[in-house]
C-alpha cells in the first residue's frame, strides 16, 4: 500500500483537531476508484463536519469535493478509465487528501477545458446551483421574469446561481453582508443586492417586487434569516432551506405558514439528488455545459496548501471569503 497524506479529526471541536497524518492507500474494490488530488475543495459543510454540527464516526476524514486524475479502477467501474481527468462531489467524506481510494459512481470525467482548481472548486457548489435552480422549484415552477431571493450570494454557491439565474431569465435579488459583496453579486447577474447588515431585506423584497413578493427563496443562512425568509415570499412561496451557517433553524409551527399566505417549506440535500449514476451524471452534464460555454464562470479566489487547512477553515467560518476556495496537495 501506498502511504499518502490526509486531514483527520479525532474528535469534533475547532480548528486545531484537524491534524496531517501518513494514511495507507491501497487498491479500489468492485465500484470504486483511486484518484490522485490535484485540487479538493472547500466547503461550509466541512465546517459541519469539524465542528460536530453533522457528526462523523471518528475518526474522520474531512471534504467532501475534489478534482484529480484517475490512477485505478475497481472491476466493474465502466464510466471511468486510468489516466482520465475527474472531478466528484461524493460521500463519504475524506476528500482533503493527495489521493483516496472511494465510490465511482459520483466521479465523472472532467471536461478539457476546464481546470482542476476549476473542478474542485465547482462539483458540490455547481451540482447545489443545479438542483436549487433546475430541480427545487415553487409551485408551477419558475418563468422568465420570476424574482428569487438567493442569501449569501457572494458565496461559492451564491455566485454560481447568480450567473445561471440570469442565464434562465429569472430576475435573482441577492442578499449579502458587505456593499463589497453585494456587488460582486451584483456583477455576477444579480438583478439586485440587499445588504442584510444594513438593510431591512424583507421590506427590501417587497418594494423591489412591487408588494408581492418572491416565489422562491433559497437560503443556506439558516437562524437569521428564517422569518425574514418567509415574510419575503408570496403567496405560495416556496422556502427552501439548504444551510444553517448561522445556525441550526429552531422548530417551526405550521400555523405560521398558513398565515403568511399558504406556504410550502423544504430541507433538500445534494445527496438526495445524486443517488444514481444517471441523476449525478444528468446534473454534472448540464452544469458542465453552463460553465463550458461562459453563462457561469467559477470564480476560485482561495488557495490554500493542504497543510494550511487551520487557516482556510478560520477564513471559511469568519465569512472573509467569497467565490470558491481550493486547498493544493502538491
Amino acid at each position: 500500500m501506498a502511504t499518502e497524506l490526509a486531514v483527520r479529526i479525532q474528535q469534533p471541536g475547532g480548528v486545531e483537531q484537524m491534524d496531517l497524518v501518513e494514511v495507507q492507500v491501497g487498491e479500489p474494490g468492485p465500484g470504486e476508484v483511486r484518484i490522485r488530488h490535484r485540487a479538493c475543495g472547500l466547503n461550509f459543510i466541512d465546517v459541519y463536519h469539524r465542528s460536530g454540527v453533522y457528526p462523523l464516526p471518528l475518526p474522520a476524514g474531512l471534504g467532501m469535493e475534489g478534482a484529480g486524475i484517475i490512477e485505478a479502477v475497481g472491476e466493474g467501474v465502466t464510466h471511468l478509465s486510468v489516466g482520465d481527468r475527474a472531478a466528484y462531489a461524493s460521500q463519504p467524506v475524506g476528500a482533503y487528501c493527495t489521493a483516496r481510494v472511494m465510490p465511482a459512481q459520483c466521479v465523472v470525467r472532467l471536461p478539457e477545458p476546464l481546470s482542476f482548481e476549476q473542478g474542485a472548486g465547482m462539483m458540490l457548489k455547481g451540482l447545489t446551483a443545479q438542483y436549487l435552480l433546475r430541480r427545487t422549484l415553487p409551485q408551477g415552477g419558475l418563468a422568465q421574469g420570476d424574482f428569487v431571493l438567493f442569501h449569501a450570494a457572494a458565496g461559492g454557491v451564491g455566485l454560481i446561481a447568480c450567473q445561471w439565474a440570469r442565464a434562465l431569465g429569472l430576475q435573482l435579488i441577492a442578499t449579502a453582508g458587505s456593499a463589497e459583496k453585494c456587488e460582486l453579486a451584483l456583477d455576477n447577474g444579480a438583478s439586485h443586492a440587499i445588504n442584510y447588515r444594513s438593510e431591512n431585506f424583507p421590506a427590501r423584497v417587497r418594494e423591489i417586487t412591487g408588494g408581492r413578493g418572491v416565489k422562491v427563496v433559497y437560503d443556506s443562512v439558516g437562524a437569521d434569516t428564517w422569518e425574514g425568509s418567509l415574510d419575503a415570499l408570496a403567496p405560495f412561496g416556496l422556502m427552501v432551506s439548504f444551510g444553517n451557517a448561522s445556525g441550526v433553524v429552531p422548530p417551526v409551527a405550521l400555523g405560521t405558514l398558513s398565515a403568511k399566505g399558504s406556504l410550502y417549506v423544504t430541507r433538500p440535500t445534494l445527496f438526495s439528488h445524486l443517488a444514481s449514476r444517471a441523476s449525478t451524471q444528468a446534473m454534472a452534464d448540464e452544469l458542465f455545459a453552463v460553465v463550458v460555454s461562459g453563462q457561469v464562470k467559477i470564480h476560485v479566489e482561495q488557495h490554500y496548501a493542504l497543510a494550511d487547512v487551520r487557516r482556510a477553515h478560520q477564513a471559511l467560518e469568519a465569512r472573509n471569503t467569497v467565490g470558491s476556495g481550493v486547498l493544493l496537495p502538491d
